[in-house]
């Protein structure tokens, strides 16, 4: 306990000091830096202003009133980071949820440690920092690595010593950011994984790649699914590219398909080349279906 007290002490003896207008550290070779900069302080919450770097960019309510509730009962465990921006003028750096949460209850100081740093430094550190996190969606993740490589200047082979992943893992975030906006939405909301998202990345229209996610929700798709329908989806861009159209093959093509279709009642495809040679393929999605097509072509 007394160990405790004379922490927190400490804390508020450092608070004093960066109050002061004569010990306005700016710098990590100010004088006090030393007593400040990576020290735990309680700072005033009404001193700190949210990250403009920040990449988390949702909140779920529900947790953060949880997080608030913990915070009632046993205070901030683990303090925020902040960068001094001015004089008594701090930023966030991470810790925005304790931030928020510690607002909610309506706590007047909040456990922080100091950090003096520039814009630029705050942005690696706060999407550092913020990309080890556990509960970061992948498409946060993804845009984290991006604004690293675009506003810092890294490399992938750089971002991978940064941040402690292999280049292939940071290669694979990335790719989801060539997703339509609506397939990075339904990731980021828990409607597909970001194991779906890599299978309908391989498919470059962005109209495609929404029919198949649309088939993915409604049919509750696995991966592996997802991987076998994107692969159908190029054998068959392919066949399209190099076979004749089904109804170019030949002049008896064109009723026969429509007479067909309308005869068994599902859509029925012909393949049939200028010699007349082809095939005919008529889906069916059930054992029930399947015997009711085999009774209007053979009569049992």
């Amino acid at each position: 306990m007394a160990k405790a007290t004379k922490k927190q002490a400490l804390g508020r003896g450092l608070s004093a000091l960066l109050k002061d207008p004569e010990n306005d550290i700016q710098s990590a070779s100010d004088k006090n830096a030393d007593k400040v900069v990576g020290n735990i302080v309680e700072l005033d919450l009404d001193t700190i202003e949210v990250n403009p770097f920040q990449p988390r960019s949702n909140f779920n309510d529900e947790a953060l009133r949880e997080l608030a509730t913990s915070i009632r009962e046993l205070g901030v465990i683990q303090p925020i980071t902040v960068r001094k921006i001015d004089f008594n003028k701090y930023q966030l750096v991470s810790g925005e949820r304790r931030f928020r949460a510690s607002k909610l209850v309506g706590l007047a100081t909040i456990p922080s440690y100091i950090r003096i740093a520039n814009d630029q430094e705050s942005l690696e550190m706060a999407l550092v920092e913020n990309i080890q996190r556990q509960d970061l969606d992948p498409i946060e993740i993804a845009l984290s690595y991006q604004r690293l490589i675009d506003e810092i200047e890294l490399t992938q082979e750089k971002l991978s010593d940064r941040v402690g992943k292999k280049r292939s893992t940071i290669t694979n975030y990335l790719r989801l950011l060539r997703l339509d906006p609506i397939i990075q939405t339904g990731i980021r909301d828990g409607f597909v994984t970001m194991g779906h998202g890599r299978a309908l990345v391989n498919i470059e229209k962005k109209e495609d790649q929404i029919s198949l996610y649309e088939r993915i929700v409604g049919d509750n798709l696995s991966v592996r699914d997802t991987e076998k329908a994107v692969k159908a989806y190029h054998e068959g861009s392919a066949t399209k590219k190099t076979s004749p159209k089904s109804d170019q093959g030949a002049a008896f093509v064109k009723s026969g398909t429509n007479a067909l279709t309308e005869r068994l009642s599902v859509k029925v495809a012909i393949q049939a080349n200028p010699k007349g040679k082809g095939k005919i393929t008529i889906p069916f999605h059930s054992e029930e279906e399947f015997n009711r097509i085999k009774k209007l072509i053979i009569g049992e």
